[in-house]
């Protein structure tokens, strides 16, 4: 299946646009900070994906999808520190963090179903 296909892929996609949109409020002497970690933590979790979809084995794609689900856990720890910080509401988090945990099952369960399916060629 193309990653583009992918409901994992297209929710984190999503995530990711909607770090960029929060993001823009935060203060400018956050930009090469908190910004800029947020941006690149959630930007991670579909590049993986996609990654790991062009391998050549099912191996090698969990592995990049067990770094995508690192790089939302971190996402989660930037967003509750913006959080913390006041650069983004309770509403906004709690919408975020919803995103975030669906996004959290999703990659659980498709490592699983992978790894039910044993590390060889992608294609059999």
């Amino acid at each position: 299946m193309h990653w583009k296909e992918l409901e994992v892929w297209k929710l984190s996609h999503e995530m990711v646009l909607d770090v960029y949109r929060l993001t823009r409020s935060f203060p400018d002497h956050e930009k090469f900070r908190l910004t800029s970690q947020l941006c690149r933590a959630a930007s991670s979790v579909p590049a993986n994906i996609v990654e790991g979809n062009a391998r050549h084995s099912r191996k090698e794609y969990i592995q990049f999808l067990v770094t995508a689900r690192a790089s939302l856990e971190e996402t989660r720890y930037h967003s509750l520190l913006a959080r913390d910080l006041r650069y983004l509401g309770s509403l906004d988090y709690d919408l975020f963090e919803a995103k975030a945990e669906r996004i959290s099952r999703m990659l659980n369960s498709f490592i699983r179903s992978l790894r039910a399916k044993g590390t060889s060629d992608k294609a059999k």
